[in-house]
């Protein structure tokens, strides 16, 4: 497994999204995007994550970004999540893992002493052209949604 770093363009990928669309970094070309990776639908902290992430829905948005979730998630549990919670995000599915994978962010945990692999909840800012420009692994949910809006607008002024 090979770890993504910032400066890199990102591994090429093709998902489905809540929206019945196919997501991949050309569709992404020309929006800085926000690739956050997350455990589980309708689970306390990723509830509170996307919730956050989409009450800055339309900052983002003022900045040309778009915020996108992964999880392996099924696309009709995407959509569940989605609208139990009005959420302001796209959602794609990596079933496989394959993307996760290729984000470095599928790792071994642990829960109660078992071992078990998962999703390492984890950040990535990328820029109109495909570039990583910041990345957050282990990330804590709280204020996690501000400060990566603190980043895309550093970079909206570099543009």
């Amino acid at each position: 497994m090979s770890e993504v770093t910032i400066g890199h363009v990102i591994p090429d990928f093709r998902l489905p999204s809540d929206e019945d669309t196919i997501v991949s970094p050309a569709s992404l070309k020309g929006k800085t995007t926000i690739l956050y990776f997350y455990p589980k639908d309708d689970t306390s902290g990723c509830t509170k994550q996307a919730i956050a992430f989409s009450q800055l829905h339309t900052e983002f948005e003022d900045e040309n970004a778009i915020v996108i979730g992964v999880s392996k998630d099924k696309i009709s549990s995407h959509k569940k999540f989605r609208a139990k919670y009005d959420l302001k995000l796209l959602l794609l599915s990596d079933f496989e893992n394959h993307v996760a994978e290729s984000f470095g962010v599928w790792v071994e945990k642990s829960m109660y002493g078992k071992k078990y692999m998962g999703i390492e909840r984890s950040t990535f800012v990328i820029d109109t052209n495909g570039v990583i420009a910041q990345i957050w692994r282990k990330v804590k949910v709280e204020a996690h949604a501000e400060e990566v809006l603190k980043v895309v607008r550093k970079l909206a002024e570099r543009v």
